[in-house]
C-alpha cells in the first residue's frame, strides 16, 4: 500500500500521446504507449526491482504489439487441427499448430512471459519476481490474444500445485520439463475439470480413479478441456470408493506419455468449434486407462477431502489471469478506438471532436484505469485483499472487455463488423472470459464466499478503507464518498446474512457490483495520491472523480442537469496522459 510519508521517487509525466502518428496498434510497443502500465510499475515496484525489470517489459511490449499482434491476425483465421489417426489409421491425436502459433509460443517462452527466464535472473540477484510482473506482461499480451494466454498461461499454474503437492519421484520427473531454460525441452500445462453433466457444479464429476500400486488409472470424459494438448494435466476424479459430492474428488497429474514412453490413455473426441479464443485447442476428452499421480502433499491422501480445495489454488490464479485477459481487451479496445477516432472524419469535424464521441473515449479511459487499478491491485502481498479483488477484478474486467469491444466495434462502424480489421476478434474473445474459471454467477457468490470469512472481511474492507485515506485535501469530497459506500457494503454484507438464503443469492451481483465499483474508487484515489506526489499531475485524481460519479454520486434527472464540462474541456489530458494542474483539477471537481 503507498505511504504518503517521506521521499517518493519523482519523475516527469510524458508528453501527451498523438494518435494521428498511429495508423493501428499493431506494430507499436504496448509499454511504451500505455503510461498507466508505466505509472502502476514506477507505483508497485521496488526501485532496484524497477531498474532491471523496466527493460524487460519494454521488451516484451515491443514483442507483443509487434510480432505477436501480427501472428494473431493470421492464426485466429488458421486454427489448431485435430489429426485422430495416422496414415495406417493408428489412433494419433495429434493437435497441429499453424507455425505463427508456434513461433509466438517460442518467442513468450524466450522472453520470460511463460518461461523461467525472468524468475531465473530474479534469483541470481538474489530476489523474488514481484507478482505484478507477471501480471504486467499477461496484460500486454492479452491485447494480442487472449486465447495464447490460456494456451502458455496455464503452465505457471501447474508448477503451483506439482512443488506444493506433487510426490518427490514425481516432481524430479515434471519440475525440469514445467521450468526448462528454452522452449525445446519445455511441457506446458493444463487443467481439464469440466464434464458433460456439469460445469460450475464439480460435483456431479463421473470420472474414477483406481488405484495400482504407486500410481492411478484414470476413466471417464472431459467436456471442455483448454490447451488439449498439453503435456501436463491437473485434473479431477472421484477414486473408488469416495464419498459423493465435492468431498469425494481427488486431485492428480496426468502426463501426455506414460512412463514407458508409450501414448497415455488420453483420447481426443474433437476439437471445439468456438465463437473466438481460436489459438487454444479446446476439445473433449476421454480419460482410458489413463496413469496419473495423486496430488495431496506428504501428508494427504485420496479420501481426505481436500482435492478439490487443492485445485481451486490454481483456479484462484488462473482467476486474476483472466482477470487480465478482460483488462487486456478493454486496453486494445480503447486503443484502436483513440487511433481511429483521430484519423476519421464525420459531419465535416474530426471523430474525436464530437461531444459524444468525446464522452465514449473518457469514459472508456475511466473505466479502463479503474478496471486496472483491481487487476493489479489483485497482486498484493496483503492475502485477504488478495482473496477478495481476485473474483471481484474478474467480475468487473470481464464484463468490461465484452463492453468496450462492443463500442470499439461501434466506433469503428462497418470497419469494425468485419474480420479484416481487429475489432470482431476482441469481440468473439472477449465473451470467453464471463463463462471461463466460473460465470458471474459463481464469481458474485464467491465474493460472499471469502467475506463470510470476518478475518477476510475486516481486513479486506479495513485496507480499502486506508488507501482512500491517502488522498489529500483536491479529493476530500470523493474520499468521503468511498468511506461512506465502504459503510454501505459493509450494512449491506451484514443484511444479506440475515436474509433467506435464496433472496441473499438472488441479491449477490448487485453486491458484487457495488463492491466493485467501492473498492475501484478507493484504489483510484491512492493512485491520485501517488501521482499528486511523484509528478505534481492531478490527472488520476480526476479520472477518480469521475469514476466516483459515474458509480456512486447521487444525479437528479440522472445528470441532464448538470452543466459539467470536463469530458469536453479536458478530454485531449485523459485521453493521451497528458499532465492536469492541481488548479485545473479543482475547477473541474466542483463543478462535477
Amino acid at each position: 500500500m503507498l505511504r504518503i510519508s517521506g521521499a517518493l521517487p519523482q519523475w516527469e509525466t510524458p508528453a501527451m500521446i498523438d494518435y494521428a502518428q498511429f495508423e493501428s496498434a499493431i506494430g507499436l510497443n504496448w509499454y511504451d504507449i500505455d503510461p498507466n502500465l508505466q505509472l502502476q510499475m514506477r507505483r508497485l515496484l521496488e526501485p532496484a526491482d524497477f531498474d532491471w525489470l523496466e527493460p524487460e517489459l519494454r521488451k516484451v511490449g515491443a514483442l507483443c504489439g509487434g510480432p505477436v499482434a501480427a501472428r494473431a491476425e493470421v492464426t485466429d483465421k488458421h486454427s489448431p487441427e485435430l489429426v485422430k489417426f495416422d496414415r495406417w489409421g493408428d489412433p494419433l491425436d495429434e493437435v497441429r499448430h499453424h507455425p505463427g502459433a508456434l513461433a509466438t509460443k517460442r518467442d513468450l517462452w524466450e522472453a520470460g512471459v511463460s518461461g523461467p527466464r525472468l524468475y531465473t535472473e530474479a534469483r541470481r540477484r538474489g530476489r523474488h519476481l514481484p507478482e505484478v510482473i507477471p501480471t504486467a506482461l499477461n496484460y500486454m499480451l492479452s491485447q494480442a490474444e487472449i486465447g495464447m494466454l490460456c494456451s502458455v498461461g496455464m503452465t505457471s499454474g501447474v508448477i503451483g500445485l506439482v512443488r506444493r503437492f506433487a510426490p518427490t519421484e514425481v516432481q524430479r520427473e515434471f519440475m525440469p520439463h514445467l521450468t526448462a531454460e528454452h522452449f525445446d525441452d519445455a511441457w506446458d500445462g493444463a487443467m481439464f475439470m469440466t464434464e458433460k453433466t456439469g460445469g460450475s457444479d464439480l460435483a456431479t464429476l463421473t470420472t474414477t480413479a483406481r488405484r495400482d500400486g504407486d500410481r492411478w488409472i484414470l476413466n471417464g470424459s472431459k467436456w471442455f478441456c483448454s490447451n488439449v494438448d498439453a503435456s501436463a494435466i491437473a485434473t479431477l476424479a472421484r477414486p473408488e470408493g469416495g464419498a459423493d459430492g465435492l468431498r469425494g474428488v481427488a486431485l492428480f497429474l496426468v502426463s501426455r506419455l506414460r512412463r514407458d514412453g508409450s501414448r497415455n490413455g488420453i483420447s481426443i473426441r474433437r476439437l471445439k468449434d468456438k465463437l473466438g479464443t481460436r489459438a487454444v485447442p479446446t476439445a473433449e476428452v476421454d480419460f482410458i486407462d489413463a496413469e496419473a499421480s495423486l496430488l495431496a502433499g506428504s501428508g494427504g491422501t485420496a479420501s481426505d477431502g481436500q482435492g478439490i480445495n487443492r485445485m481451486m489454488e490454481m483456479v484462484n490464479d488462473s482467476r486474476r489471469g483472466i482477470a487480465v485477459m478482460g483488462l487486456g481487451i478493454m486496453r486494445r479496445s480503447f486503443l484502436e478506438s483513440a487511433i481511429f477516432s483521430w484519423h476519421r472524419s464525420a459531419f465535416g469535424r474530426a471523430l474525436r471532436d464530437l461531444p459524444m464521441m468525446r464522452e465514449m473515449l473518457v469514459g472508456m479511459m475511466v473505466e479502463l484505469e479503474a478496471a486496472a487499478a483491481l487487476v493489479f491491485a489483485s497482486t498484493s502481498d496483503d492475502s485477504a485483499l488478495a482473496r477478495l479483488l481476485v473474483p471481484v477484478a474478474k467480475l468487473r474486467a470481464s464484463r468490461r472487455g465484452i463492453e468496450f469491444a462492443s463500442q470499439a466495434v461501434e466506433v469503428h462502424g462497418g470497419n469494425g463488423y468485419v474480420e479484416n480489421w481487429p475489432l470482431a476478434r476482441q469481440l468473439r474473445d472477449a465473451q470467453s472470459n464471463t463463462i471461463w474459471e466460473g460465470t458471474e454467477n459463481i464469481i458474485c457468490l464467491d465474493i460472499l464466499r471469502a467475506l463470510r470469512s470476518e478475518q477476510v472481511m475486516q481486513a479486506a474492507f479495513g485496507a480499502l478503507g486506508e488507501r482512500a485515506e491517502t488522498a489529500g485535501a483536491l479529493l476530500a469530497a470523493t474520499r468521503e464518498t468511498v468511506v461512506g459506500a465502504l459503510g454501505e457494503v459493509r450494512e449491506a454484507l451484514a443484511h444479506l446474512s440475515r436474509l433467506d438464503r435464496e433472496v441473499a443469492q438472488l441479491r449477490a451481483r448487485v453486491f458484487g457490483n457495488y463492491l466493485a465499483d467501492v473498492a475501484s474508487t478507493a484504489l483510484l484515489l491512492e493512485e491520485a495520491a501517488y501521482e499528486l506526489s511523484t509528478s505534481g499531475s492531478a490527472r488520476k485524481a480526476v479520472i477518480a472523480h469521475l469514476f466516483a460519479e459515474a458509480h456512486l454520486g447521487r444525479h437528479p434527472m440522472r445528470g441532464l442537469l448538470s452543466d459539467d464540462r470536463t469530458v469536453l474541456d479536458l478530454f485531449d489530458p485523459i485521453v493521451c496522459y497528458g499532465a492536469i494542474e492541481p488548479a485545473r483539477a479543482a475547477v473541474a471537481l466542483r463543478r462535477g
